[in-house]
């Protein structure tokens, strides 16, 4: 089981906090081992919207495989920078340390500056605290107009709802993209990516419509796009024939079934390929029999094809 340990200060913002919480819980009742825990300096912790949480003075035993989130907050005098302890600060960059991840949302990424874990990495906030964050922190490299920013085993996002993108991108890392998607399902909500890959997951991308048939095929596929899998099959899966399913998927996604898998396979190949490893070894991972397909796909005028034609709307 991994802990997941939020450091809540005075004055956070609740979206901050009850984003990435909500995220790793949605695991947590998915099957997946994740304990959540509450720390803070003081017991009573008001927030920015008024309601006072209730956190606890002592930190858990942690490890490597745990995980710690700084939610951002409000800062009366205007100014973004954290109030918390030497000791506090201490145990942060003790944590990345020692193995762990460390995570920020919004001003959050001022406690991880405190704590020295910014010197020499990149890292972004709340597009309102970018220059100060900058200036503060003069060592780091604060990326601009971005949902999150992974740099090894630090993880900052930018404002508010912003925290979600960050434990969805976490929850990819750890459990593949198809647990991510399966999470943000649950949570309506869009998943996102940040850096060089498109902030749209292809999973979501393709989820804007109302078809309940459709959406049990992607999820079908989603699950399983590294395996093969024929359109006899998707279609005996849902009980429709095949080329109603033909029909209803083109009309909902704007793409075939067999054009969906491929884009998720291209998707995560690409994914494999940006975190260094071969085409050889990402073509095996996605399912593809060899390089060959791979590399034509990645070939087609963009790296990354779209679908030929936009969606049509469904009545």
């Amino acid at each position: 089981m991994s802990t997941v340990v939020f450091l809540l200060a005075p004055q956070l913002h609740l979206l901050d906090l009850a984003g990435p919480a909500q995220a790793f819980s949605t695991a947590a009742d998915l099957g997946h081992d994740y304990r959540l825990q509450f720390v803070g300096e003081q017991e009573d912790v008001p927030t920015a919207q008024g309601i006072s949480l209730r956190a606890s003075i002592t930190w858990p035993e942690l490890s490597p495989d745990d995980l710690v989130v700084v939610p951002g907050w409000r800062s009366p005098e205007h100014e973004s920078h954290a109030k918390f302890s030497a000791s506090t600060l201490s145990r942060l960059s003790a944590h990345h340390h020692g193995g762990g991840i460390v995570a920020s949302v919004c001003a959050g990424a001022f406690a991880l500056g405190q704590a020295g874990l910014l010197d020499g990495r990149r890292c972004t906030t709340h597009y309102d605290l970018q220059g100060e964050l900058a200036r503060r922190h003069a060592r780091a490299t604060v990326v601009r107009d971005v949902l999150y920013v992974t740099d090894g085993r630090l993880v900052s996002s930018a404002g508010i709802a912003s925290g979600i993108d960050l434990a969805l991108h976490l929850l990819a890392r750890r459990h593949g993209p198809g647990a991510a998607a399966q999470v943000a399902r649950e949570m309506v909500v869009y998943a996102r990516r940040n850096g060089n890959e498109q902030q749209a997951s292809a999973m979501l991308r393709f989820r804007s419509h109302v078809n309940d048939v459709v959406h049990r095929v992607q999820d079908i596929i989603d699950f399983r796009f590294a395996q093969p899998l024929t359109l006899p099959e998707l279609a005996s899966a849902v009980s429709v024939g095949e080329r109603t399913l033909t029909r209803a998927f083109c009309r909902a996604t704007g793409m075939t079934p067999l054009r969906y898998q491929q884009l998720l396979r291209l998707e995560r190949a690409e994914h494999l390929i940006g975190h260094g490893a071969t085409v050889e070894a990402a073509a095996r991972d996605v399912g593809f029999g060899d390089a060959r397909m791979l590399r034509r796909l990645r070939n087609r005028g963009s790296d990354r094809p779209l679908p030929a034609r936009r969606a049509a709307p469904e009545s």
